[in-house]
């Protein structure tokens, strides 16, 4: 009789159950396993879509004795603790606010209709580190967007408002919330038996390459049945408490800066209690006018300054309020005391923009400050924008300051020339 040979798309298919299948290659700390310095390590990745006018931002002279431009003078006193890279770009990355699609990607062409994303830099370390903390990552926004994908190249949703923020982090359920939270997860227990248990009667017969694929799709399901495992866990612990006021959150969706403040200071929070190591932020840009003194003109125009005097000036106001809201989240971490150092030592934090010259949506030369995270820093690392290496080659470097031991992310390979821990 002849056998019937089914692939692993046609069995989860015929299943009716659907699994984003993990990397067979991860590799997790065991559960009981005691967490090393690298494990201890969190990144943070904050993205402003329209741009951070270079002029203002990178410093004229190279190496450690630059003198500091205007947006980098509420650093000044963190000065050691960050570095500025000019130059540096996403190779094959176009399409001007598209290219926000690709900020933690690297994917190309993402303005292409038949365009298709791929995992970010956040989740792909979250599939390695984040199964040690009670969420795995954190995807925020200050009013819409996200710059997290999944491998399956779908955008995660972000999270923006702060009172619920808050609650999902240090607020405990009902009695009947948590119940409801169980019955869930043992309701994905009792599908994975019921996977289980078809999957091993379609085994017997396959040939070796079947049998291959569904030993990965097994492999899979464990892992899943393990992250499963620690969710209940992580249900039936009571969260962290912290004293401070539950957040009001801004309703004026013009008020970046109080709203990119009121994140930092819940994105702290998340951190110092450990309840996440991984954090995505994407700030708004909007055809509003930010509430500051000595600003008539809407950001996106303001973005679009097409070099007009006045123009420049308002956008200064509104780009170093945001560089000073970063500067206080940087000293506060700084102030934060851990073991042997403190919160800004174990936490790296990215922050840039997806376009380069956001009057002219040219994403080259994109401005990135990477603070912390126990990197040597403290100086100016200019490239040529012509041909620089790649920003994923720091992507690496930021990986393997996790302690996930890679060589290569999207378009890196290597290290930044000039950078290092």
């Amino acid at each position: 009789m002849k056998t019937s040979v089914i692939t692993r798309r046609d069995f989860l298919r015929a299943t009716g159950v659907a699994l984003a299948l993990p990397m067979l290659e991860a590799t997790r700390l065991p559960a009981n396993a005691a967490a090393s310095p690298a494990a201890r390590r969190r990144m943070v990745a904050i993205m402003t879509p329209l741009g951070i006018h270079a002029e203002n931002l990178f410093p004229a002279e190279t190496g450690l004795g630059y003198t500091a431009p205007l947006y980098l003078q509420p650093l000044e006193p963190l000065r050691g603790e960050f570095t500025v890279f000019s130059g540096l770009s996403h190779p094959d990355v176009d399409g001007g606010h598209d290219s926000e699609r690709s900020f933690l990607t690297a994917s190309p062409h993402p303005s292409l209709p038949a365009f298709r994303n791929t995992v970010s830099l956040d989740q792909f370390a979250a599939e390695r580190i984040g199964g040690e903390t009670r969420y795995a990552s954190l995807t925020l926004n200050t009013m819409s967007g996200s710059i997290s994908w999944t491998r399956g190249g779908v955008q995660i949703p972000g999270d923006g408002k702060p009172s619920k923020l808050f609650a999902k982090l240090f607020l405990d359920g009902t009695k009947k919330e948590v119940d409801q939270q169980m019955d869930k997860l043992r309701q994905g227990e009792s599908i994975m038996d019921t996977v289980n248990a078809q999957a091993r009667r379609f085994a017997g017969g396959l040939g070796k390459r079947d049998q291959e694929k569904l030993d990965e799709y097994f492999t899979s399901v464990r892992e899943l049945e393990q992250k499963m495992t620690k969710a209940e866990e992580w249900a039936l612990k009571p969260k962290p408490k912290v004293d401070v006021k539950p957040p009001v959150d801004i309703q004026d969706n013009a008020d970046l800066i109080g709203r990119t403040r009121m994140m930092y200071d819940l994105m702290h929070l998340a951190l110092q209690t450990d309840s996440t190591r991984l954090i995505t932020l994407q700030l708004q840009g909007t055809g509003l006018v930010v509430p500051i003194e000595g600003v008539t003109m809407d950001h996106h125009n303001l973005s679009h300054h097409g070099k007009d005097p006045e123009k420049l000036r308002q956008l200064a106001l509104v780009e170093a309020a945001e560089m000073a809201a970063f500067a206080d989240f940087l000293a506060k971490l700084k102030d934060t005391k851990e073991e042997g150092g403190t919160l800004l030592d174990e936490t790296m934090i990215l922050f840039g923009s997806n376009l380069g010259n956001a009057s002219s949506h040219d994403t080259r030369s994109m401005p990135i400050v990477l603070a912390g995270g126990g990197f040597k820093h403290g100086q100016h690392l200019a490239f040529d924008p012509v041909k620089p290496p790649p920003l994923c080659n720091l992507y690496v470097q930021m990986l393997q300051q996790l302690g996930i031991d890679v060589s290569e992310f999207a378009s890196g390979k290597g290290g930044i020339p000039g950078f290092a821990a």
